[in-house]
Formats: C-alpha cells, structure tokens, sequence
C-alpha cells in the first residue's frame, strides 16, 4: 500500500477558509476511487510567521491507482487550491510505501 502525502503550510489570514475547503476537498479526492482513505493532521510545530501546517495522508490500493491519480485527477483537483488560496499557502507533497503495520491489544 501506498500513502499520498500532502503537507500544506497556510497563512493565519486564511486559515479558517482553507480548513472549511479541505474537510470538502478530501472527500472529492476521495471520490476518484484511487484511495480507500484519508486522515488529516495538523503539524505540531512553532511557526513564528503565525501560519499553521497540515498533512494530509491519503491511504492507495496500490501503485497503479496512485499513478492513474497524477494521470487522471491531480492536476484539476490541484488547480481548485491553488486558484482559491495562491500565494497564502505552500504545499509540497511525498509518497510513502507501507513495509509493515503493527497494533497493541491492551487487555
């Protein structure tokens, strides 16, 4: 499995707005069928420009759906972002492959 990583930095002068679009964005990432799902998180770290760090961590079926992803659907849902929010926020994004995955039962 893979894991889509997006990692976006927003200017406290928008910080509301983006996070009302991202909790409607995710689901639209969502809904290409290329992910089974996504968590986000925000980045537990001082900025001393006042912006504030998210990641978001879309979870693939698997190469082949992450790669019809870039192919099919990043770019439009890219461009929806970028022409709402510009300059006020900077985002990079990493692809992470699962190796293993481990659980403790407490009981």
């Amino acid at each position: 499995m893979y894991i889509y990583n997006v990692t976006v930095n927003i200017e406290a002068s928008i910080h509301d707005e983006w996070l009302t679009w991202i909790k409607e964005h995710i689901p639209q990432v969502l809904a290409t069928g290329k992910f089974e799902k996504a968590t986000l998180t925000k980045v537990l770290v001082e900025e001393d420009m006042g912006a504030v760090t998210y990641s978001i961590q879309y979870r693939s079926y698997s190469r082949e759906a992450l790669d019809a992803y870039y192919k099919e659907d990043a770019d439009t849902l890219r461009t929806e972002g970028l022409k709402k929010f510009a300059d006020k926020m900077l985002s990079f994004r990493t692809e992470l492959q699962i190796i293993d995955e481990y659980t403790v039962n407490f009981k």
